[in-house]
């Protein structure tokens, strides 16, 4: 840990002219910074390579060699590369004492063995070093942070350098977060680079299930009644084998955001306690559980709209058509049925419910929302809510297939229909979780989550 030193003010001038910064460098950023700067009652001096030839600054801004420049202030922003730093170590006598505030990224995740801020830091040891501003973009600077951008994650060995930089992360409009000391620069400097690295698990599952199960409705629905029947319903993969297919993904996808925490369960109560880690695939598959919800609920969404288009779609309108041609030519209607009737409006009901439901699952895992309710309310949406969910959705599942769904008739080349392996994950997710919630089970699960351990001498220290 660097010593303290007191060659800057802890805090920054709260009168409406905040004093003076310094910029390294003129580019996309750096211009960007500056302007909000200026904008927010600095004075504000760029350091250049070439000052005669840089162009496009902000009105109201100074621009001088790098040596000048780093006189006029005592905290300079770098906003160059890593590859450019070298220049710095001719500098170290007016560097030194200053605050350097790192902004730099790189192009891949752990591209160089240290941080670029640490390696700074061992460029010019007697320079105060910060990181701070990498995860703003400049356009984000010139447009107005938006909500989901507003964070500066900052970090450093000096604590009055940092602090004076939250200061200016404050005056600028956003929100600093105090990540620690220069060590945590290398995270810092990863998270820009990240690309949805919680949405990837879900996104490649999701996209195998729905590959899986369009192959495996074409092969029952369209290459089958081609090769017995000479009947070429290619048309069906436009509309009704989507209607298969996303509705079933949903349902998977759903039944899978409840399993690990079964398996969890299931794990501790072989182990006998809470304090052994989960494996590591669980763990990323328990991070990942609202992401799959969320994916669920897009599939969820397909299904809804996929349904709703069926009664314009020509061959249903032909199917209907011919029906009534046939009945009035043959003057035969056919028989209302009660409990055809029943089973349609159960199984309507039901996924109306059903999506009702997962709407609602969706809405709570919002920022927005589940910051206004406390984890009590957030724990009984997201868990007796969305068990009940699975079961309205499977419960929807079954129905559909009515009497049909075990029937040797519905096989075609030993084939059962899709939505009965649909049917396997969220079944056995409902009947394990039944079995976690027998009252001999659930109190032993309870003790154990509450510190009780099967082998341990005091068995009742908690």
């Amino acid at each position: 840990m660097e010593k303290t030193t007191d060659t800057f003010p802890l805090t920054m001038n709260s009168s409406e002219e905040q004093g003076t910064v310094c910029i390294f460098g003129t580019g996309d950023f750096g211009r960007s910074l500056g302007l909000k700067m200026l904008h927010c009652g600095y004075s504000v001096v760029f350091g250049s390579r070439n000052p005669q030839k840089s162009s496009l600054l902000p009105k109201g801004a100074e621009v001088l060699s790098y040596s000048e420049a780093a006189q006029k202030s005592d905290i300079i922003f770098l906003t160059i590369h890593r590859e450019h730093y070298d220049f710095l170590t001719e500098l170290t006598g007016v560097l030194n004492g200053k605050i350097l505030v790192d902004v730099s990224n790189n192009l891949k995740i752990n591209q160089y063995p240290e941080s670029n801020a640490e390696y700074l830091a061992q460029l010019l040891p007697g320079a105060h070093v910060v990181k701070a501003f990498n995860t703003i973009s400049a356009w984000a600077l010139q447009s107005g942070a938006l909500d989901a951008s507003r964070q500066v994650f900052v970090c450093g060995n000096n604590n009055k350098a940092k602090q004076r930089v939250m200061d200016i992360v404050r005056t600028l409009g956003l929100t600093p977060l105090d990540q620690g000391s220069l060590k945590a620069a290398s995270e810092i400097e990863n998270y820009p680079l990240q690309l949805f690295p919680m949405w990837k698990f879900p996104f490649y599952l999701s996209a195998v299930l729905c590959v899986f199960f369009f192959f495996y409705c074409v092969v029952r629905e369209v290459i089958y009644p081609y090769v017995y029947e000479n009947k070429d319903n290619s048309f069906r993969m436009a509309i009704s084998i989507p209607n298969r297919v996303f509705p079933i993904a949903a349902l998977t996808l759903l039944a899978l955001v409840y399993l690990p925490g079964v398996i969890a369960a299931i794990l501790q109560l072989y182990r006998g306690t809470k304090y052994r880690r989960f494996p590591d695939w669980l763990d990323h598959w328990m991070l990942c559980r609202k992401q799959l919800g969320l994916v669920a609920l897009g599939f969820a969404f397909l299904h809804v709209l996929y349904t709703l288009v069926i009664p314009i779609r020509y061959y249903v309108r032909w199917r209907l058509g011919n029906q009534t041609t046939t009945q009035a030519i043959s003057k035969k209607e056919n028989p209302f049925s009660t409990s055809s009737a029943w089973r349609s409006d159960s199984y309507m009901a039901l996924g109306i419910l059903g999506f009702f439901l997962f709407v609602l699952l969706g809405i709570t895992s919002l920022p927005s929302v589940s910051n206004a309710v406390n984890w009590r309310e957030f724990r009984f949406v997201q868990s007796k809510l969305g068990y009940l969910t699975l079961i309205f959705c499977t419960a929807h599942t079954l129905i559909y297939g009515g009497k049909k769904f075990l029937s040797p008739s519905i096989l075609r080349w030993c084939l059962p229909s899709a939505y009965v392996i649909a049917l396997i994950i969220p079944c056995t997710v409902l009947v394990l979780k039944f079995i976690l919630i027998l009252p001999c089970v659930n109190k032993t699960l309870t003790r154990i989550r509450q510190g009780w351990e099967r082998h341990s001498k005091v068995s009742n220290w908690h």
